[in-house]
């Protein structure tokens, strides 16, 4: 090689060689030629280093090849041909701008790439096919990646992980080189509880090059997008505590009521629990179980964007975390649970439930979530990108579990309108309503749809974003109330949820009893873990075979989940309902 510096040129009889880093993939480019030297077209050669591609040495005017010159100039965007990505409109916070927000702080960002070819039909078959499989047939194209990867180095972010069955870049650079890149402007808030956090409004623009290959921009905005789903019984003195006996349950005993297969454990099943705070403590785990009676599960922690396994106080989202884990590993104590903890934005929840999904160490068959806020909370981007994974989890034979929230038909929303809850609108979703159980033994003495109070009410309704989907197209799901769109109804299913009939749990050394769909959801992953067991295959997308056959469930026909300003909401009744679904899973 002739002596030639990195970053400059020297004149080499005959020719001139350049010598420059590909920094993010760790190698040097010895380059032949005089022509085409800009930082762009160095970009450029990287990626073909990266992926493969033949190298062109262009030499004193050469021309590239017409697909190599075509690649180049759809890798170079310019300032007035940026698009707007479809989808992305965000509404700022209703807080002022604190205008403190360092331009040369750095945050990480999810660029979603389309896969290489459509799921519809796969997913209209009905099989399942592997990780593997689902890879090289639907995970992003290595060219797609590589433009997303050009773009990003052309705006000086570092490329911090490029998954093709994710299809997901994620990339890391500063507030002023991520404004400049996506057309955006980000200022920092600071909410009622004191939290600082950066936001946005309107759209973020993308380059035209890369229109229709961009799904979705996800971190820059951070604001806490979802709440937890469930809720503690009692407080007395700022301390809580449990129920008095007789009107709580452990999960153990709720799985004997329902008559939940007893010849399986859950055995090589894992089940994956995604959380957006808090944390656990194993000994609190082995003090729980063992007062069950039941061996304490194996139980992992999976970090997703720098987020932990933090548990702080029983006053705080270990609630959830201790609740999702207790009645997931006592439904199914031969399983592996695998919790995925992640930040509360956007980006992290969809991180985590990529993650999750295609983990192929762990290979979880199910997934259990219960945190979610209502439709018209999320971005359009955000609401299609999730259910795009859910999607992907249906083909790969993944149950997803979902609560359906705690509000009632206000979903926490209060301004007197009806609102779904999301995640649990997907139509991929197996979405979890809640009822108030009364049992004497294993004998059920009367079930309802729980409903309390305007704060503590199963949720359900008709989304507003997701049309009917095939499978309820018999059940008679009303029209939703406000806006009369002919959408997805929920829940699909229901348990035992009501604070007041709720689950024995421990938290951070206390026992306590806590309700919620929140504990719905990792209820009906455990018992998804046992049929997979029992009938030695995934359950899969489980919701056709549901709404074929749904006097699997025992109905649930009186009571509402009414809860907004001016009455508006769904009434149980025979069949399915936008309160309890189709009921009660029971005959298994």
């Amino acid at each position: 090689m002739p002596p030639c510096l990195r970053g400059s040129k020297t004149l080499c009889e005959p020719e001139v060689y350049f010598v420059f880093e590909c920094s993010y993939i760790g190698v040097d480019i010895f380059y032949l030629g005089a022509n085409s030297t800009s930082h762009y077209f160095r970009n450029y050669l990287c990626l073909q280093y990266k992926y493969g591609m033949p190298f062109t040495n262009p030499r004193f005017g050469r021309s590239l090849n017409l697909i190599q010159y075509q690649l180049m100039k759809k890798l170079k965007p310019t300032a007035n041909n940026y698009v707007k990505l479809p989808g992305s409109a965000k509404a700022a916070p209703a807080l002022s701008s604190l205008n403190t927000l360092n331009p040369l702080d750095a945050v990480s960002v999810t660029i979603r790439v389309r896969r290489k070819k459509s799921i519809e039909r796969a997913l209209k078959k009905g099989k399942i096919i592997s990780r593997e499989e689902y890879d090289k047939q639907f995970g992003a194209a290595d060219e797609d990646i590589a433009m997303v990867e050009a773009f990003a180095a052309e705006n000086h972010l570092t490329i911090i992980e490029s998954s093709k069955a994710r299809r997901s870049v994620i990339v890391k650079g500063t507030i002023g080189d991520l404004e400049k890149a996506f057309q955006v402007h980000l200022a920092n808030y600071k909410d009622k509880d004191g939290q600082v956090f950066y936001g946005r409004s309107g759209n973020i623009s993308i380059p035209a090059t890369l229109e229709n290959i961009v799904e979705g921009v996800f971190g820059l905005d951070n604001r806490p997008n979802a709440d937890p789903k469930f809720i503690i019984s009692t407080k007395e003195n700022g301390m809580f505590v449990a129920q008095a006996a007789g009107t709580s349950y452990s999960p153990a005993e709720i799985s004997k009521i329902y008559g939940f297969p007893k010849t399986v454990t859950g055995k090589k099943q894992c089940i994956a629990i995604i959380e957006l705070g808090g944390g656990f403590r194993n000994n609190d785990l082995t003090t729980y179980f063992a007062g069950l009676g039941i061996a304490t599960p194996v139980v992992k922690a999976v970090s997703v964007d720098g987020a932990i396994n933090k548990p702080t106080s029983a006053n705080s989202d270990d609630g959830e975390v201790m609740l999702d884990i207790e009645v997931a590993g006592a439904i199914a104590p031969g399983a592996t649970i695998v919790v995925y903890f992640a930040p509360n934005t956007d980006k992290g929840f969809l991180d985590a439930i990529t993650t999750a999904v295609h983990d192929n160490l762990n290979k979880p068959s199910v997934i259990s979530i219960s945190w979610g806020a209502a439709e018209k909370s999320w971005t359009s981007q955000s609401l299609t990108n999730f259910n795009e994974a859910f999607k992907t989890a249906a083909l790969l034979g993944v149950t997803i579990c979902a609560a359906a929230g705690d509000q009632g038909s206000d979903d926490n929303v209060h301004d007197g309108k009806v609102h779904a809850d999301f995640p649990s609108s997907s139509p991929y979703v197996l979405s979890c309503g809640g009822t108030k159980l009364v049992a004497s033994g294993i004998k059920i003495t009367s079930e309802t749809v729980w409903h309390a109070s305007s704060n503590s009410a199963t949720g359900g309704g008709v989304s507003d974003f997701f049309p009917l989907p095939d499978y309820q197209k018999t059940a008679k799901v009303p029209l939703s109330i406000d806006t009369k769109f002919k959408g997805r109804g929920v829940p699909d299913v229901a348990g035992n949820a009501d604070p007041a009939t709720g689950y024995k749990v421990r938290v951070d050394g206390q026992d306590l009893v806590i309700g919620g769909t929140s504990a719905v959801a990792p209820l009906m992953a455990g018992l998804i873990a046992l049929l997979n067991e029992k009938n030695g295959k995934p359950s899969g997308f489980i919701n056709p075979v549901l709404y074929a056959n749904p006097a699997g469930c025992r109905d649930i026909t009186m009571g509402d989940n009414i809860t907004t300003s001016n009455n508006k909401g769904y009434k149980a009744g025979a069949g399915w309902d936008a309160c309890t679904g189709w009921g009660v899973m029971n005959k298994l």
